[in-house]
């Protein structure tokens, strides 16, 4: 090896591809993706707000109660606690 000729250097010493230069970046989810609250339930909640906001009763709490206790439910089954 004397005579000034070089050997190619090892493949752990080449810079890496664009191809996988994220790849390290990138953490992976312990848990799976869970869906923003506003995008679920949305007809329980128009019903709820609808009932709500246009009731003639005096206590629209009470009147309203079993649509908030569905829109709770099905909240619940996505995993949201309200």
């Amino acid at each position: 090896m004397g005579s000034g000729q070089s050997t190619p250097a090892p493949a752990a010493a080449l810079p890496p591809t664009a191809a996988n230069m994220g790849a390290d970046l990138k953490t992976p989810s312990k848990d799976p993706a869970k869906p923003k609250p506003c995008c679920v339930c949305t007809d329980e909640k128009a019903e709820r707000d609808k009932c709500m906001l246009f009731s003639d009763s005096d206590d629209a709490q009470k009147e309203c109660s079993d649509l908030v206790l569905k829109y709770k439910d099905c909240m619940a089954g996505y995993g949201f606690k309200i």
